[in-house]
C-alpha cells in the first residue's frame, strides 16, 4: 500500500536531487530516506532509481512514478480539503450580500434562529452570487432584484432607499428630492466595503470624484468637518446622521432598491426568517 508521507518524499527527492539535500529539507535522517526509497521500489515493484558510486538518480520509470505521486498527493489534500469544508457547513451559514445593509438584520436573525451554527458573511460581486448558492458555496445570497430559478427560492427581504447628505447651504439643499444625473459632478465623500452601491455611483456619476474611507472614525470626522455630500441609507440608525446636514432623498429607481433572499428550495426554515424580516419592514 503505498503511503503519502513516503510520496512525499519521492517527490521531495526529484525536486532537490540527492539524498543529503532531501533530507536536511525534510528534517529526516538520510538513512530513514534511503529505507524509503527501497520500500517505495518494493511497493511499485519496479527499479525507480539508477544506482552508482555514491549516488543515486531516479530513472526514467521513477520519474514517472514521482509523476504519479505529485497527482495523488494533490487528490488527498484536496480531498481532505473537501472534506473539511463540509464537515464546515454542517456547522456554518455562509451568506453572500451585494451589499451591507441587508445583513443587518439577516445575520442577527439567523444567529437567533441556528443558535448551534456559526453566521459568516461575505459581499460578493452580483454576477457570482447565483452560482455561488447554486453550487453550496454559500447558503444564503442576497441580490438587489429578484431571480427565477428551479433549484432556488427566491423571496423579498428588505427594500433600501439612498439619500445624500448635504450641507444647508448647498446648491441642493433645498429640493425635497434629487436624482444622482443631479449630484454628477459634485466630489463626494464615500464609504468602502459597501458593495454595488459603490459601482452604481461611478457609473451614474462618472464626472464626480469620490474620496473613500475605510475607517469608521475617519468618515464621521469627514462628514462632521468637510462640506461633502454623503450617502445615507434608511436601514441606518438615527446615529449615523451628522448635525447639520440636510437629508435629501435620492429619486432614481437604482436607488432605491428592493433585496431579495435566495437559497436552494429544501432549505425551506430559511424561507421563514426572509419573511420575518419583510414583515417587520412592512414589505
Amino acid at each position: 500500500m503505498l503511503n503519502l508521507y513516503e510520496l512525499e518524499q519521492l517527490t521531495a527527492f526529484a525536486r532537490y536531487g540527492t539524498l543529503s539535500k532531501t533530507a536536511e529539507e525534510l528534517h529526516i535522517s538520510q538513512p530513514t530516506l534511503t529505507r524509503t526509497m527501497q520500500h517505495l521500489e518494493m511497493e511499485f515493484g519496479v527499479p525507480l532509481f539508477a544506482r552508482g558510486k555514491n549516488r543515486l538518480t531516479l530513472n526514467e520509470t521513477g520519474r514517472k512514478a514521482v509523476e504519479y505521486a505529485g497527482a495523488l498527493l494533490t487528490d488527498a489534500a484536496r480531498a481532505v480539503a473537501q472534506v473539511r469544508q463540509f464537515d464546515q457547513s454542517l456547522r456554518t451559514i455562509l451568506v453572500e450580500s451585494c451589499a451591507p445593509a441587508p445583513l443587518w438584520s439577516l445575520l442577527p436573525a439567523l444567529s437567533k434562529q441556528f443558535p448551534d451554527k456559526t453566521i459568516s458573511s461575505h459581499l460578493t460581486e452580483i454576477p457570482l452570487i447565483l452560482s455561488r448558492v447554486k453550487d453550496r458555496t454559500c447558503e444564503i445570497g442576497v441580490l438587489p432584484y429578484p431571480t427565477a430559478d428551479d433549484e432556488l427560492t427566491c423571496v423579498p427581504l428588505i427594500r433600501e432607499e439612498l439619500s445624500v447628505c448635504l450641507p444647508p447651504d448647498h446648491a441642493l439643499a433645498g429640493r425635497s428630492s434629487i436624482t444622482l444625473e443631479m449630484l454628477n459632478g459634485y466630489n463626494c465623500l464615500l464609504k468602502s466595503d459597501i458593495g454595488f452601491w459603490s459601482e452604481l455611483c461611478r457609473e451614474q456619476m462618472p464626472a464626480s470624484r469620490f474620496l473613500v474611507q475605510t475607517d469608521e472614525f475617519e468618515f464621521q470626522e469627514l462628514a462632521r468637518t468637510s462640506t461633502l455630500p454623503y450617502f445615507v441609507t434608511n436601514l441606518a440608525s438615527g446615529a449615523d446622521f451628522v448635525n447639520g446636514r440636510t437629508v435629501v432623498p435620492i429619486s432614481d429607481a437604482a436607488a432605491n432598491v428592493m433585496f431579495h433572499m435566495i437559497f436552494r428550495r429544501e432549505n425551506a426554515d430559511y424561507q421563514k426568517i426572509a419573511r420575518q424580516l419583510a414583515r417587520q419592514h412592512s414589505i
